[in-house]
């Protein structure tokens, strides 16, 4: 089960004027399940992405990357149960003819619609299911479909992911709503995962990429559940102009900073839902890292902890064995790192100072943090003033299970 995660009901999720979400059970890998997404977005929405860095990437993300470029996005449409990835030339047909599909059903340019898939990586998109799927999805579109929409989106999750504010801002009322996917090969490394996020703000392109670059790298690029980068991963935030707000031109206007926050928050709660419900998570770990030189290097802490299978496991089995910790500090690759100045702790306990076990450290202690589902791991660096924080979870049994029946 996740990790104090509750699924979001749907009068939780707020609708976004100009985009409408249809949902179909298309076959795709099982029959009876929700695994085909189409979203219409109105004309004159400002669309900004951001895509996986694994060389190897899916057909879809190398046609959605060529679309954005043209211009104008008027659609979505996703796909569960096969990636599409690492299919070849056929891949890339089958991308184009997914674009086309679903530009047809919402009567747009194919160049106009994005196409995303996710699920076994390797096998040939079943496309003749997903075209004879889009009727269906058209025929469900509304504009309070968020719910559906986000249960649409699951591989391996074992809930829905969804998030969404209303904020005022100069007297209109400004909403963003946005759904994920992702539990298992998440890596920051962006994206981590597949996610959505919209506003009825009007925000010009450039200042709207600039939002969710920023934002992204402070939610989904602070997050690890495996280490792995998958070859699908995208992330998409859409601004259709809906709102009554003058449109936002600069980023450091204040509406601009208030939209911003809210988009912040939002994909903040989402990155942090995909770690919760990481495969067979049982225990949600922030990491913080302060007294660095510069960010990137409390960063480079922070996963090396993060990503390191011993501190996992032991976190699991509520092991107190902290020394697994000091060992990834110890290779996070800083070379000039003075470990007597370190100084760690597990909540409020001190479990290291001067290179080594702190005089005042008590396994009793560092036991009884163990046992707790959300438990923070705190590291000085005393090299500096900056700070970074990322989010993981443990490693289980169940993680093995998950991966190892994955395509059963």
């Amino acid at each position: 089960m996740p990790v104090r995660l509750d699924t979001p009901d749907a009068a939780s999720l707020y609708p976004v004027a100009g985009v409408r979400l249809g949902i179909a059970m298309a076959g795709i890998r099982k029959a009876d399940r929700r695994d085909l997404l189409l979203v219409e977005l109105a004309e004159g929405t400002s669309v900004a992405a951001v895509f996986t860095q694994n060389r190897f990437c899916a057909a879809p993300v190398t046609v959605a990357r060529e679309h954005l470029s043209v211009g104008s996005i008027r659609g979505l449409v996703v796909n569960t149960g096969c990636a599409n990835a690492g299919t070849g030339e056929s891949g890339m047909v089958n991308a184009r003819r997914m674009a086309a599909a679903a530009g047809s059903a919402l009567g747009v340019p194919a160049s106009t619609v994005l196409p995303f898939s996710t699920g076994v990586i390797l096998e040939p998109l079943p496309i003749e299911r997903v075209e004879a799927g889009l009727p269906a999805a058209t025929a469900d579109l509304r504009e309070d479909n968020w719910h559906a929409a986000a249960h649409a989106i699951m591989t391996t999750d074992t809930v829905a992911k969804a998030a969404s504010e209303r904020l005022d801002i100069a007297g209109n009322t400004i909403t963003v709503t946005g759904i994920a996917k992702g539990a298992g090969m998440i890596k920051p490394n962006m994206a981590t995962m597949l996610g959505y996020v919209c506003t009825d703000a009007a925000v010009e392109q450039t200042v709207l990429q600039d939002m969710l670059r920023r934002a992204a790298d402070v939610s989904f690029n602070s997050i690890t559940v495996d280490g792995d980068t998958s070859t699908n991963d995208s992330l998409v935030l859409a601004a259709t102009g809906r709102a009554a707000l003058p449109g936002i031109n600069a980023g450091d206007t204040p509406a601009a900073v208030a939209l911003y926050s809210a988009i912040e928050r939002v994909c903040i709660r989402l990155a942090q839902a995909i770690v919760r419900d990481g495969e067979g998570a049982t225990k949600f770990i922030s990491i913080a890292v302060a007294g660095g030189r510069d960010r990137d290097e409390c960063r480079k802490v922070a996963y090396a902890i993060g990503h390191s299978p011993l501190v996992k496991t032991a976190f699991f089995a509520s092991d107190p064995n902290l020394g697994r910790i000091l060992a990834a500090i110890g290779y996070a690759g800083i070379s000039d790192l003075d470990v007597n100045r370190i100084r760690v702790h597990l909540d409020d306990v001190l479990v290291a100072e001067h290179g080594g076990r702190a005089a005042s450290y008590r396994e009793a202690d560092g036991a009884r943090v163990m046992q707790q589902d959300e438990i923070t791991i705190s590291v000085d660096l005393a090299r500096g003033d900056a700070t970074a924080t990322i989010w993981t979870c443990d490693l289980s049994y169940d993680y093995v299970r998950i991966n190892a029946d994955y395509r059963s």
